[in-house]
């Protein structure tokens, strides 16, 4: 058995942009939220994603600004470290090991070299105990540093970022966990803490959700879980505080924000709408239908854009005049993925549930969803309780150019329907468009359903629990008729319910797993060509071997039996006992893969039916049961791959936990090409066009052009030393380790002038040369004889073709030439 020695599960996307608080940068033209084990930076005008900051080991909790420098970002992770990066380039520049799990992190500008952290109280025996701490920054030069001490500040706290606040730029901290409110007074190094009640009088909830500071006053805003907002004055005595309940909802409050001018304070109603709500009048405005519901609310320094992230996994920028700017959508995760994964064979995109009733593209390279399609095609009421169609099954035609879905609705507010429809691919429109709908195609539940693999057959098969499986083909009798699905062939297996099927590589034979019998069939005559010996269990999961394991087809069972048949012998080739609980294989080699649970985690197994041995295992790959994979074939196949990893050189496997986390395997080769590229700076368009800009780039044109137009002469000219060292580094250094632009543009203005002094020595020693030249030419014609005179006129006069112009610097060579004295060479020795 072969370890995994040459690769390790990581995230590979799709991971949660909605866990924190949105950032913006300073210029509002960047968004930063925390991504899985990284921080992801998006443009706020393209919606693309510049750079990924890449470093933490375990979830990213907290992101915070560096207050002394607007071009670094803090990020903290439950991995108990904190680091410092440069966001604009992607460089991480220090770590700070704290030593536990961070919850949150905070900063603030009044405190320069401290940043605050949330850190389980160690010496408790609640687990839920959470301290704020504070943590002096160490100004050691080396890039990991270990903290040492931290300083409490505040007790007893919440570990949601959203319960606490710093206020007037960091004079006070104010914490709410359940009933209580805590501020804490830097100055006075005093903490007062109010109560209320569990309920008033109208039985209402009183429990704190979140809380926002204003920038300005000393008023502190807090929601609630009965829907109330309060705003708390006089909170620093404690004898004398007030507060005042300008709104409710219906619902809880869960994100609240003050802009930076503190005129306006945003909220969020769990009807996904934003409210703004004008501080001290009673106005407001309402941007409602913006999705799911509103998880946090942001606003940029200026505030000119809002930010607000859904429970969809969605961003929304959202500009002053209340107007939807950008939208970020990661990779939806519902409660359930029905579907299972799937490769669009055209786009190469992972196809899986998206919002409820819609099935979603995603990007798995450029880790971006493309886009959404509605399949239930109604209108979704956000109702707890309320029973709605969803979809249950997919699968795709070889070559992408048919969709096949199942939606289902069951419950007992609504009559149980089922519907079939088959999606054609609108190469104009470049999206699904539908062409069949079939309105109960089983008598109860599709338990499966499968194209076949063959690119000229336009084959589906559906499996359902009222025991039979239908074939459906593609009718239309003359090409201008309109084509559609319809009902090719109904079978069955001695009314057993089928759970499973699957076609061979080629598509010319269909196994279908009738409980605890497995059937093999061929779709041209729909003849039942053999019947497997009964395993112990139902069979759960089909699969035909692939290539030269193409006479091999695979099964799982209940009975935590995995068993692998001989189609030519029609036997039993081997079978183990494990625990499968999903089989999936390669569609590019021959390789299988086969999730096990063990224990409360999952372990892997990639092999080949022909081989008794595994070619790799991963053991613990994730906790809980995988019920979802899929291989995605790669663009280029790996090169120079480990032997532990030879099995990812064709295709990637991906896989989906019990947390709905997308996890595949990272090869080392990969991620070295990974960082190569992640090296290499992006330039911005949208950088302003400044002078300076200006003068670099049009001297660099500049310099060019001259250099390829002075190839071929030797004028004298001074020329700026483009190539050099000092001017790589002047254009590729980050700026917050230069010094300040007055030095550079003194230095770089310097460097294009030329000094008087020069250029009048330069001119008067060209002035004397010429004036040597010209004495010299006129004793030369004094010398000459008449007959040679003579004859050089002649030749002149009958020349057929012009003297060819030649530059000064060639006629000071040929003046040298005939100065030289040649009559050394005609005497005898």
């Amino acid at each position: 058995m072969v370890e995994l020695t040459g690769a390790r599960v990581v995230r590979c996307g799709g991971s949660k942009i909605n866990y924190r608080e949105p950032k913006f940068t300073i210029d509002s033209k960047l968004l930063l939220c925390a991504s899985g084990d990284s921080v992801k930076v998006f443009s706020t005008g393209t919606e693309e994603c510049v750079h990924t900051l890449q470093g933490h080991t375990d979830l990213v909790t907290g992101i915070a600004f560096n207050p002394t420098n607007h071009l670094q970002v803090y990020s903290c992770s439950l991995d108990g470290t904190v680091r410092l990066w440069d966001y604009t380039d992607g460089i991480l520049i220090k770590t700070l090991v704290i030593g536990y799990g961070v919850l949150a992190l905070y900063a603030s500008q009044k405190h320069e070299g401290i940043v605050f952290l949330t850190v389980p109280v160690t010496s408790s025996t609640d687990s839920e105990a959470f301290q704020l701490v504070a943590v002096h920054l160490p100004k050691s030069a080396s890039q990991e540093v270990e903290v040492r001490e931290l300083s409490s500040v505040l007790t007893d706290i919440s570990p949601d970022p959203r319960a606490s606040c710093f206020g007037r730029g960091g004079e006070y901290i104010a914490s709410a966990k359940g009933l209580q409110l805590s501020v804490f007074f830097f100055r006075k190094q005093k903490t007062y803490r109010f109560l209320l009640k569990a309920t008033d009088k109208k039985g209402a909830k009183n429990t704190f959700t979140c809380i926002s500071c204003h920038p300005n006053e000393d008023c502190i805003a807090t929601g609630h879980q009965d829907g109330k907002i309060r705003l708390w004055r006089n909170f620093d005595q404690k004898k004398e505080y007030t507060y005042s309940t300008q709104h409710w909802h219906h619902n809880a409050v869960s994100a609240l924000a003050f802009t930076p001018e503190g005129t306006t304070l945003l909220r969020r109603r769990v009807e996904s709408v934003l409210v703004l709500w004008s501080y001290g009048a009673q106005s407001k405005d309402l941007l409602p239908r913006l999705g799911a519901a509103i998880q946090h609310i942001s606003v940029s320094p200026e505030g000119a854009l809002y930010c607000t992230s859904h429970t969809d996994n969605k961003i929304t920028v959202i500009s002053s005049s209340l107007k939807v700017s950008a939208v970020i959508q990661g990779l939806v995760k519902g409660e359930e993925v029905k579907t299972g994964l799937l490769i669009d064979p055209r786009s190469r995109a992972l196809v899986l549930n998206g919002k409820p009733g819609h099935l979603q593209f995603y990007s798995l390279r450029q880790d971006r969803q493309l886009y959404n399609l509605d399949i239930v095609q109604q209108e979704y009421i956000h109702q707890v309780g309320l029973d709605q169609s969803d979809v249950v099954k997919a699968s795709f035609h070889p070559q992408g150019s048919w969709l096949a879905t199942v939606e289902e609705c069951r419950g007992a507010s609504c009559e149980p329907e089922t519907f079939l429809k088959l999606w054609a691919y609108n190469e104009q429109s470049q999206s699904f468009e539908l062409n069949t709908r079939v309105s109960s195609p089983h008598e109860d539940r599709v338990t499966a359903m499968c194209f076949s693999p063959d690119a000229d057959a336009a084959l589906l098969v559906t499996a359902g629990k009222d025991g039979h499986f239908k074939a459906w083909q593609l009718a239309g009798d003359t090409p201008s008729d309109r084509v559609s699905w319809a009902c090719e062939f109904v079978g069955g297996y001695h009314l057993l319910r089928p759970e499973s099927c699957c076609f061979s590589a080629d598509g010319s034979l269909l196994a279908l797993g009738f409980e605890g019998v497995v059937t093999v069939w061929s779709p041209e005559s729909w003849e039942l060509l053999l019947t497997l010996s009964q395993p112990p269990g139902e069979i759960r999961d089909l699969c035909f071997g692939r290539l030269s394991c193409s006479r091999y087809l695979l099964g799982t069972t209940s009975k935590n039996l995995l068993c692998c048949w001989n189609l030519l012998t029609c036997s039993l080739e081997w079978s183990s006992r494990l625990d499968v609980t999903l089989l999936q294989a390669d569609p590019l080699s021959e390789n299988m893969a086969a999730f096990c649970h063990t224990a409360a985690h999952s372990d892997l197994f990639v092999f080949r039916p022909s081989e008794p041995r595994p070619l790799f295992s991963q053991k613990a790959v994730c906790s809980g049961k995988v019920h979802r994979a899929v291989f995605a074939p790669r663009e280029e196949a790996l090169e120079s791959c480990e032997e532990g990893a030879q099995w990812l050189n064709a295709s990637q496997l991906y896989f989906m936990t019990e947390q709905t986390d997308l996890m595949t395997f990272s090869t080392k080769s990969e991620e070295d090409r990974i960082m190569a590229s992640n090296k290499q700076l992006v330039i911005d368009d949208s950088v302003a066009m400044t002078p300076f800009y200006l003068l670099l780039g049009k001297h660099r044109q500049q310099q060019q052009e001259k250099q390829d137009s002075l190839t071929n002469q030797s004028a004298a000219a001074v020329r700026l030393p483009q190539g050099s060292r000092a001017i790589r580094e002047l254009l590729h250094t980050p700026a917050h380790v230069l010094p300040s632009a007055s030095v550079l543009c003194s230095l770089f203005v310097d460097s294009l002038l030329i000094s008087r002094a020069a250029v009048r020595e330069g001119s008067e020693a060209e002035e004397e040369e010429m004036e040597s030249e010209r004495e010299e030419d006129s004793d030369e014609e004094e010398e000459t004889d008449p007959r040679e005179a003579r004859r050089a006129l002649e030749d002149r006069i009958g020349a057929v073709e012009p003297a060819p112009e030649v530059c000064r610097a060639q006629e000071r060579e040929l003046r040298r030439v005939r100065r030289t004295d040649f009559s050394w060479i005609s005497t005898s020795p």
